[in-house]
């Protein structure tokens, strides 16, 4: 096994996807894979693609987004170094479901569906793996489309933040977001998105240092992301 494959199979060892394989079907997967790299804007795939390939993110960061009217969009996600997509493709064959456009220069491993499928019947940990991420991706949609629903502007804020920090506290933001981001994501404008973050500093909620957030009160900030009755 050449030294690059090695290094492929030593990232894919630390993709949850993949994590409980050992190294023979990490191999197996390393060898089938091949790696792009993307400039920053470059498009990725385009809703309504062909559904033909996984992808795994082996540095820079890419977003999930639908396009709106007007060059608005709706960002679904933002995914870095470990994370994959093309998932839904790969189980069901459908077209791509969004966009995916690189924020910063990346490189992808890509693994091609029939590939794919075929590491997958010899290494049934795979399926159950993406069973789990798929049913986590779930769950999270149903937390997005209620936040939608029932909280105002800071409340929904406080949930991006709370699901970009990482453990313990305090806890700075693993995926550092812009203002407009935050606003794409949670269907709002750019403007009350600024308003809710400068509110949860005067309150001693969160910390922004050379743009850098870190959540000081997570408590404060959970109570804030529940809705209000």
């Amino acid at each position: 096994m050449s030294v690059s494959l090695d290094r492929i199979a030593d990232f894919l060892s630390t993709v949850p996807l993949f994590r409980e394989l050992d190294r023979q079907a990490l191999r197996g997967f390393a060898e089938v894979t091949r790696e792009q790299r993307v400039a920053k804007g470059a498009l990725v795939v385009t809703e309504g693609d062909a559904g033909d390939a996984l992808y795994v993110v082996r540095s820079g960061e890419v977003k999930v987004a639908l396009p709106g009217d007007e060059g608005r969009e709706v960002i679904l996600g933002i995914l870095g170094v470990g994370d994959h997509f093309g998932e839904l493709s790969l189980v069901d064959g459908r077209p791509r479901s969004a966009h995916v456009v690189a924020t910063q220069p990346s490189t992808l491993i890509v693994l091609r569906r029939a590939e794919f499928r075929r590491q997958v019947e010899q290494n049934p940990q795979v399926a159950w793996g993406l069973m789990v991420e798929l049913s986590r991706r779930l769950r999270q949609a149903d937390g997005t489309i209620g936040s939608l629903v029932l909280l105002d502007v800071p409340g929904r804020v406080a949930r991006v933040l709370l699901e970009h920090a990482g453990p313990g506290e305090p806890a700075t933001l693993i995926k550092q977001l812009t203002h407009q981001t935050m606003a794409h994501m949670i269907g709002a404008s750019r403007e009350t998105v600024s308003r809710a973050m400068a509110e949860f500093q005067e309150k001693g909620f969160i910390s922004v240092q050379r743009r850098v957030v870190t959540i000081t009160d997570r408590a404060a900030l959970e109570s804030r992301s529940r809705p209000r009755i």
